[in-house]
């Protein structure tokens, strides 16, 4: 675990926290199986659909669902026949995901006592799927770089975070499962959590009561 507390002002006043890979995961077991059938090596489809030309369009929020399965078939039209392509492109838009509860737990818990917002590089329809979650309360509110225009780990999105909070930068616990993203935090004065489990999250939301590590 990264934990370092500002030197000046130790402790925080609000908690900014990651969404995919701290709270959200994605399960591509069907995925995997239809790049098996297709001849396809592991990873292929999460390569296309992330790649260097969709990624960016994606979380910046100019790209429909729908925009981005075409995408992503067209991506895998030179790798796989165009049925396995579209049903690739389908099977990964609509992978099942899974919350993880005891992160849940202990953003729920950290509420009572702070602010907590969700700062995610995300897609437009990000409200839709924390509904279906059902998490759609679990936060003050989400800074989605889709609904921003910057993404992590550029600076804009962490200082609207910050403001959204109403807490400065210097007073903000930042956590991240993406080292970048947590050092960008940390220049701007923030406490920096590179999440690898929810016992990172546990210590580091110690300082509050009810939540000791």
């Amino acid at each position: 675990m990264t934990l370092l507390p500002h030197p000046r002002t130790p402790g925080f006043d609000a908690v900014l926290c990651d969404i995919d890979g701290v709270i959200r995961f994605f399960d591509h077991t069907e995925v995997a199986r239809l790049e098996l059938a297709a001849g396809l090596p592991p990873g292929s489809t999460s390569a296309v659909a992330f790649g260097p030309e969709t990624a960016l369009p994606l979380i910046l929020g100019q790209l429909t669902k729908e925009q981005w399965r075409d995408s992503i078939t067209t991506g895998l039209a030179t790798l796989a026949r165009p049925a396995e392509a579209r049903a690739l492109a389908t099977a990964f838009t609509g992978s099942p995901v899974r919350a993880d509860q005891e992160v849940v737990e202990l953003l729920r818990r950290a509420r009572a006592h702070c602010p907590v917002l969700l700062v995610t590089n995300a897609t437009p329809w990000l409200d839709d799927d924390l509904t279906r979650l059902g998490l759609a309360d679990l936060a003050d509110g989400a800074v989605n770089s889709a609904l921003v225009g910057a993404a992590k780990p550029d600076r804009l999105i962490y200082q609207v975070a910050a403001d959204r909070a109403g807490v400065a930068p210097e007073r903000c616990l930042f956590v991240d499962d993406r080292r970048e993203n947590v050092v960008a935090a940390e220049e701007l004065g923030m406490t920096g959590v590179h999440f690898r489990g929810p016992a990172d999250l546990r210590a580091a939301l110690a300082p509050l009561s009810g939540l000791s590590a």
